[in-house]
């Protein structure tokens, strides 16, 4: 962790080389995911709810799934960007350095910028929770920092999964954003108003359920059965990563440089 916050202050002082830029973007990224937002309020002033579900229930669950992608947006874009690496076969002089590969490709790239979206998000999630009226308690606060935690371990594990189809590939695969931004996209809503086949893909395949739906209705008081089930199923989330590392190690065990 040393080496890899030498690595984050390294570029975060790059970044800042151009301020203005760096800022002007940083704005960007905040008023993006308002058009987001505008649409789902529009949606709600229509029809009031939809399966039982309101506006502002709706936005923390939007809340927190978007300040989870953008942590893992701003934190491990190395692995999205990582088919660079393998294309123009500087992935051999990571290799060769006696760390992890884990840690240098997640520490080759960090978009701050993303920060802009993050406050954006956390200005939605105060809005969300203005507007609603939850009996707050030691574990529906550790619940809710559990679910950002897993969305940030189920994003950051896409990226790796889809970093690692470059071994084969060379080329990034623009298929992995069906399940980054496709994803995000889609857990911004509470699961059961998809069909079920969807609930039960995004919840035992890609456990976004368990970090958006299940302990969501733990903290609005929704749940029917044993609360610690609910309350404790974003650990699903954040055990998502260990396979994903896996087979990242698989990968780079089948890599064969480019030749450059």
């Amino acid at each position: 962790m040393k080496l890899y916050s030498k690595y984050v202050l390294i570029l975060f002082k790059s970044q800042m080389q151009y301020r203005a830029s760096f800022w002007l973007l940083t704005i960007g990224q905040f008023f993006i995911p308002f058009a987001m937002l505008a649409g789902i309020y529009f949606l709600f002033e229509r029809f009031g709810q939809i399966k039982g579900w309101t506006f502002y229930e709706v936005a923390l669950c939007f809340a927190v799934i978007h300040m989870g992608y953008s942590i893992s947006e701003c934190f491990a874009r190395g692995f999205d960007a990582f088919s660079s690496l393998v294309r123009n076969g500087d992935f051999d002089r990571l290799l060769v350095r006696p760390r992890s590969t884990v840690i240098q490709v997640l520490g080759s790239k960090f978009e701050f910028t993303r920060f802009g979206r993050l406050l954006q998000s956390v200005f939605v999630l105060v809005l969300a929770l203005g507007g609603l009226t939850v009996e707050w308690t030691a574990l529906k606060t550790a619940t809710l920092l559990l679910m950002i935690a897993g969305g940030v371990f189920i994003f950051t594990g896409i990226f790796i999964l889809a970093a690692t189809l470059s071994f084969w590939t060379i080329q990034g695969m623009e298929i992995a954003n069906i399940f980054t931004d496709g994803g995000r996209e889609m857990a911004k809503f509470p699961l059961n108003i998809y069909h079920r086949w969807i609930v039960r893909f995004f919840t035992f395949v890609i456990p976004f359920g368990c970090v958006n739906y299940y302990p969501l209705m733990y903290v609005l008081g929704k749940t029917s059965g044993n609360d610690w089930l609910y309350a404790l199923a974003p650990l699903a989330g954040l055990l998502f990563i260990v396979p994903c590392v896996f087979v990242w190690h698989i990968g780079v065990k089948h890599y064969r440089s480019t030749g450059s």
